[in-house]
């Protein structure tokens, strides 16, 4: 199907550690484009299991930083972008399969920034009852694993995402945006990894959420928010 505007989508990935998945991502990022991607970053910071190698083994362009931190590291990847759409990915979400038509359109209809729903890789039905609520327009349902599209101008305007954010970064850029800007819940699902739920357990992984959604909601500053994150839940890279 032809193209309804001439926008080209610029993905960025940040990646730590990440060689497990990346490539696979990369894989299905470049079949699912449509020929509306013009390319896909990967702003990898100083992973220690060869992710920036496979990354650029499957055609991505690289960028390097010292600086964990998917906020700074997707900054990073919007200063070097073309295209007029950045498209921000986590490494274990896999976008669906016809995303850069269905991100072109909604863009070419009118949205500046918008998100798909997700669904987990798992079977377990309780996952399922966190991913019906990603179809609502409500922040706490708001997160990066959905993945978020913007317009790139929009984006630099607005500063991109704050830095001081060293977590929960997507949810500050959407609250700050959504009153100013048009945002779109594209009716599709992109498919999350359950690794943290496995890890940790259902019910803890979301009490850690709520507690963590509750504190940045009252203003408590980023990094007491991540030391409280650590505190309540097991990462499963912490235990590689």
């Amino acid at each position: 199907m032809s193209s309804t505007c001439n926008n080209k989508i610029s993905v960025i990935i940040p990646t730590l550690n990440e060689a497990d998945s990346i490539q696979a991502l990369i894989e299905h990022l470049f079949k699912s484009g449509g020929g509306y991607t013009a390319e896909i970053i990967v702003v990898d910071a100083n992973s220690t299991d060869g992710t920036d190698k496979l990354a650029q083994l499957s055609g991505a362009k690289v960028i390097t930083t010292k600086e964990a931190s998917r906020a700074h590291q997707m900054n990073l990847g919007a200063k070097q972008a073309v295209g007029e759409t950045l498209y921000f990915v986590h490494a274990d979400a896999f976008p669906p399969s016809c995303f850069g038509e269905d991100i072109n359109q909604c863009i070419s209809k009118g949205s500046d920034f918008g998100c798909y729903r997700f669904k987990f890789d798992s079977k377990n039905p309780l996952l399922a009852v966190n991913s019906f609520f990603t179809r609502f327009k409500v922040l706490w349902c708001r997160g990066g694993d959905q993945t978020l599209f913007i317009k790139k101008d929009v984006f630099l305007k607005e500063g991109g995402f704050d830095e001081k954010y060293i977590i929960m970064e997507d949810f500050e850029l959407v609250k700050r945006l959504w009153k100013k800007y048009k945002f779109k819940i594209l009716p599709k699902s992109v498919s999350v990894s359950a690794r943290k739920y496995e890890l940790n357990g259902y019910f803890q992984v979301n009490l850690a959420n709520l507690k963590l959604f509750r504190m940045f909601n009252k203003g408590y500053e980023p990094k007491v928010l991540k030391q409280k994150y650590f505190e309540l839940i097991k990462h499963p890279k912490d235990l590689d």
